[in-house]
């Protein structure tokens, strides 16, 4: 039921999305849904919350994965990670789209999830910076001015998946972004 909802929210977005069109893609009669969430808004926010822990799962795993000493392998593995993460994963098109432009009358518990899954990839980005700099692999700065403006990269990354309609004009923008902040922060 879960999959049927997420295809039709992130096509048709909530709006569009109808609980008779779920229930028909998930082979079920609608009052079903009823047995397993409050209605159409429990059932939005759950999919929202498991797509929210597919990327924090997703980055978890990255970081563990790729463990190594050096940053610029790490980082900007990591962009090109998430990028193609984004365009290839169904539930993290409908986080980054929903993020984005959630339902007017969701917007505040959607904004809730957000700034939760914000705090927790840059504490595990945060952490590796001040591996890094502790181990002299980047230059003596301020971990959380780097970490945050590392982040402020994968932001601008977003962005360009959610509006952008060329992967040409992605590919440019990562280059320029991580030329610019890897010769601000390397040593």
């Amino acid at each position: 039921m879960k999959d049927a909802a997420l295809k039709y929210f992130t096509i048709h977005g909530y709006e569009g999305a109808s609980l008779s069109l779920i229930a028909e893609d998930a082979g079920i009669r609608k009052q079903s849904i009823y047995a397993h969430f409050k209605g159409k808004d429990d059932l939005f926010l759950q999919v929202l919350h498991d797509a929210k822990e597919t990327e924090l799962r997703a980055v978890e795993q990255y970081f563990c994965e790729s463990n190594t000493e050096n940053p610029a392998t790490q980082l900007y593995g990591f962009l090109v990670f998430i990028i193609e993460l984004f365009e290839q994963n169904e539930q993290l098109k409908f986080w980054l789209r929903m993020t984005f432009f959630p339902p007017a009358h969701l917007a505040s518990l959607v904004a809730v999830d957000v700034a939760d899954m914000e705090i927790k990839i840059y504490e595990i980005i945060l952490a590796k910076f001040r591996h890094w700099i502790e181990i002299k692999q980047l230059n003596e700065q301020d971990a959380e001015i780097a970490a945050r403006a590392f982040l402020g990269i994968t932001d601008a990354l977003m962005i360009e998946l959610a509006y952008g309609k060329e992967e040409k004009i992605l590919h440019h923008k990562l280059e320029a972004f991580w030329n610019i902040y890897w010769r601000g922060v390397s040593r």
